[in-house]
């Protein structure tokens, strides 16, 4: 197997490393401190991501993206994982659901989204079905050529800087083996709809600035026409996501998990106690090699998913093993890191709690750590018929 980077996958994480170090790090203790990214920071990383080229890196060249593959993207990401998340989702990554768009909804979401004149954000969680998707109650129930929308969403990620919401929403009830199963379908629904609220989220400990919010539908009237995929076939829009956001998360997690191990490592280098660098003791240098060991075997699960994902051959086991191994592994080097400070390590003056606090979030949100090995399991268990 041959693990070096292509001399164009060496360009373009040079080129996300400088952009990140320029555009982004210079104002992570102003986003720390205010719980926002102002307005016109927003603007300004957006207008020079895009005059870099660098904006919606994942989606196919000739529609106007970065045409990127997932391996190459998982490279990115972890360049950006370098900072906090609040300022590097503004550098766009489009939900690859919108790939699914068809006649007028490539012209009026997919391509303007890819230029930068639009945001999307996905509502799928609710406040009684998180994990437990077909447990959802929002529904949207067919109306002439209307669809007429019910119900709450919330945990939703940065819909407050969104132009349209990709909803999923209950169309309907099958009878299978195990019981009713509700059909879910996926719509493109503007924030301007009449019977849409979005509303303040709540206050979270992880990603400051990044917010999340609630989604209140009530008779909530939406055309046909902004149907995502086929009616009742939500699930199949979201398997083309759920995949390539858990890689996202994997790989945002190395970033951050080498901007920990900098600091450590420093920090090892240079402070002394007992007449020498305690990166001598082996309370210090064990920590290390342990930290590092896990580092790469987060890096291995990933970029190998991504490496199937290009080839069409990734099961959705491979993103779940990538999932809980670096997003484990972060949890695991962030506090090691901190017990390497000491008391300097719980200092907003370094960057260490900040990344411990905000890895506390990856191991529950695209899909719990539970809910990934339980997706392991089962790709074991059902070729023996258990």
């Amino acid at each position: 197997m041959d693990f070096a980077l292509t001399d164009e996958q060496e360009m373009v994480v040079d080129t996300i490393r400088a952009f990140t170090e320029r555009e982004l790090v210079p104002y992570e203790n102003e986003v720390e401190h205010l719980g926002d990214v102002p307005t016109e920071l927003v603007s300004q990383i957006r207008d020079r991501a895009l005059a870099a080229g660098i904006y919606a890196a994942n989606m196919p060249a000739e529609m106007g993206g970065g045409g990127l593959d997932n391996l190459t993207m998982a490279l990115v990401d972890r360049a950006f994982g370098w900072t906090q998340y609040a300022l590097h989702y503004v550098v766009a990554r489009p939900s690859n659901i919108l790939l699914a768009c068809v006649g007028d909804q490539i012209e009026e979401y997919l391509l303007p989204t890819i230029r930068g004149e639009r945001v999307d954000c996905l509502a799928m969680s609710e406040p009684d079905a998180g994990s437990d998707v077909r447990g959802m109650t929002c529904r949207a129930v067919r109306d002439g050529d209307d669809y007429v929308i019910n119900g709450t969403k919330h945990f939703i990620s940065h819909a407050d800087l969104a132009d349209y919401t990709i909803l999923f929403a209950a169309t309907g009830e099958e009878d299978t083996p195990r019981g009713p199963k509700k059909l879910i379908t996926s719509f493109l629904v503007d924030h301007d709809t009449p019977g849409l609220e979005v509303a303040e989220g709540y206050r979270s400990v992880s990603n400051r600035g990044y917010h999340n919010c609630i989604l209140n539908f009530d008779e909530c009237r939406v055309p046909a026409s902004k149907v995502l995929g086929a009616e009742h076939q939500g699930f199949d829009v979201a398997n083309e996501w759920l995949g390539a956001t858990r890689l996202q998360v994997a790989a945002v997690c190395l970033g951050r998990a080498d901007r920990a191990m900098s600091v450590a490592l420093d920090w090892a280098a240079s402070r002394e106690q007992f007449g020498q660098k305690i990166g001598k003791f082996q309370g210090v240098s064990f920590k290390l090699a342990d930290m590092r060991t896990k580092m790469v075997e987060a890096e291995l699960m990933t970029y190998r998913a991504a490496w199937l994902m290009d080839r069409d051959d990734m099961a959705d086991g491979d993103a779940a093993m990538a999932k809980i191994s670096s997003t484990e592994m972060l949890q695991f080097v962030s506090d090691e890191a901190i017990q390497i400070l000491g008391g300097m390590g719980l200092m907003d003056e370094l960057p260490l709690e900040r990344i411990w606090r905000d890895a506390r979030v990856d191991r529950i949100w695209d899909g719990t750590s539970e809910i990934q090995r339980h997706i392991v399991s089962r790709e074991m268990l059902r070729p023996l018929g258990a």
